[in-house]
């Protein structure tokens, strides 16, 4: 043999072993493409049934796929690595290819300037996330404070709506304002159990001929 003809044939050689080396490069996982297993599957020791079970994904479990082989995809997860079969895996929660599940995963080996890898679940449009249920309103509770002085002033305590007090004790005939900025229905009435009363719906800086003479309040 010739030696250019040698020298030729070392470099093509050459060459097919370094793409095939390329083809099976690993990648790193901060470049792992997001996929999930659609079902319990087996996690193989290499990318086919005639290697042994090293460990199993869950229905819905997340993993990264780092590369894809064949109908095979080797992944990453909590506690798993290994190789599975690409029937059992989805990517951005769609079935993937499984003649060809690097286009699923947006992996591209090979091109015109030498191997080439893109990242990214694709090769799908993107979806807009679908609004989760609005959370309830909570509307503000109403409340109303009772001060011992004019102008809603001095020693003070609050009810809120709905609260009704029979007998004031100790705030018998103490009351002088009322800070109602709530605007609710209050009822003071200068004897116990709601009797004898006057209602406000608004604040009242003094009450008048009802100062300091409030025995029991309803706040409806």
């Amino acid at each position: 043999m010739h030696r250019q003809t040698r020298k030729n044939l070392l470099n093509v050689v050459t060459g097919i072993a370094v793409a095939a080396a390329a083809a099976m490069v690993f990648l790193p996982a901060a470049q792992a493409a997001p996929g999930s297993a659609t079902a319990h599957v087996n996690v193989r020791s290499g990318p086919g049934t005639s290697y042994g079970v090293v460990s199993t994904l869950q229905r819905g479990q997340q993993v990264d796929v780092q590369q894809c082989q064949g109908s095979w995809c080797y992944v990453e997860g909590r506690g798993v690595a290994g190789w599975v079969s690409s029937n059992y895996l989805a990517a951005a929660g769609r079935p993937v290819n499984p003649s060809n599940p690097n286009l699923s995963f947006g992996f591209t080996i090979g091109g015109p300037n030498g191997p080439q890898i893109n990242i990214g679940v694709g090769n799908q449009p993107q979806q807009p996330p679908r609004p989760g249920p609005r959370p309830p309103v909570v509307q503000p509770t109403a409340e109303v404070c009772f001060f011992d002085r004019t102008s809603y002033r001095g020693q003070s305590f609050c009810l809120e709506q709905g609260d009704s007090v029979r007998d004031l004790g100790n705030w018998t005939d103490r009351i002088s304002s009322i800070d109602n900025s709530a605007r609710v229905r209050v009822e003071v009435c200068s004897e116990v159990a709601y009797r004898n009363c006057r209602t406000y719906t608004t604040s009242a800086s003094s009450l008048g001929d009802f100062d300091k003479y409030v025995a029991s309040i309803r706040i409806r």
